[in-house]
């Protein structure tokens, strides 16, 4: 027995020993492990702009689903009911108001011509301003005025508020001297206060030239107040027109005209200006 114990003290000794020995000639990687977290490198998945509009409107040219039909004139109109609904609340109130008819199958609408009816509804579905050229065929600046006057009230009349602000950047963008006078009266029956401004400035610096304009002529007879209006403009820019305040106005006059020195050439164009303006001081 006290054999057996010699020789395993001896045993482990000699085993220390050797694992002691082997320890010192071996030859140690040490690795570093960060705790610290980096933070994100600039990558990027690319994301497809919405189609969502194109989906609508070609679910509207191809008629799946449509459930309501509308009588514009000599021409008919076929829609969804639910999607005119969530977009202007006059057909929410029409199919699905306290005395609206959900069942409605045909809708006959007056005061509208079929090519606006056309227009407004591309826009419901696609939540853009269509151009002319996608309503008529047509791409003449000229064309495209019309037609955003005419949609201007119709967005008006349907609770639209994007589609009016839309008519008024683009009416505000196509302003001249053959139309800015027959914008006028739209701007005061549908409440577009700031399309009003820019169009009675416009046509104080450009008076001599709008006075020669068919659209003077109904502004005349049918728009006494804004005729006076347009000509307190021209007054008011009389008023300031002396040459410190030219110099300071020329830089923040609409569409970069000092709207005095316009109205001075105005009154060589015609010398009617000058007795309009006494008549209103």
């Amino acid at each position: 027995m006290w054999g057996y114990k010699r020789f395993f003290r001896r045993t482990t000794l000699e085993t220390s020993d050797y694992i002691k020995d082997d320890c010192l000639s071996m030859h140690c990687t040490v690795g570093v492990v960060r705790t610290r977290v980096e933070g994100p490198k600039q990558y990027s998945i690319p994301v497809p702009p919405s189609d969502m509009g194109q989906s609508l409107t070609d679910l509207l040219e191809s008629e799946v689903g449509c459930d309501i039909v509308f009588q514009v004139g000599d021409e008919t109109f076929k829609a969804h009911k639910l999607i005119l609904a969530a977009r202007s609340p006059v057909f929410r109130a029409q199919f699905y108001g306290l005395i609206g008819n959900p069942n409605m199958e045909k809708a006959v609408l007056e005061d509208v011509e079929p090519f606006i009816f056309k227009a407004m509804l591309l826009f419901i579905y696609s939540d853009k301003l269509p151009t002319v050229q996608e309503v008529t065929g047509s791409s003449s600046v000229c064309a495209s005025t019309i037609m955003v006057q005419h949609l201007l009230a119709a967005a008006d009349r349907f609770g639209l508020d994007r589609l009016k602000q839309l008519c008024e950047a683009k009416l505000c963008e196509e302003v001249n001297a053959d139309t800015v006078a027959t914008t006028l009266p739209l701007t005061e029956q549908h409440r577009c206060p700031q399309l009003k401004t820019i169009c009675l400035k416009f046509a104080a610096a450009n008076l001599g030239v709008v006075m020669q304009s068919e659209g003077f002529r109904f502004l005349e007879e049918s728009c006494p107040s804004l005729l006076c209006e347009l000509l307190e403009t021209v007054a008011s820019a009389d008023e300031n027109s002396g040459p410190l305040l030219t110099r300071k106005r020329s830089g923040s006059s609409i569409f970069g005209l000092d709207l005095a020195a316009e109205g001075a050439a105005a009154e060589s164009v015609n010398p009617n200006i000058r007795r309009m303006r006494r008549r209103l001081l």
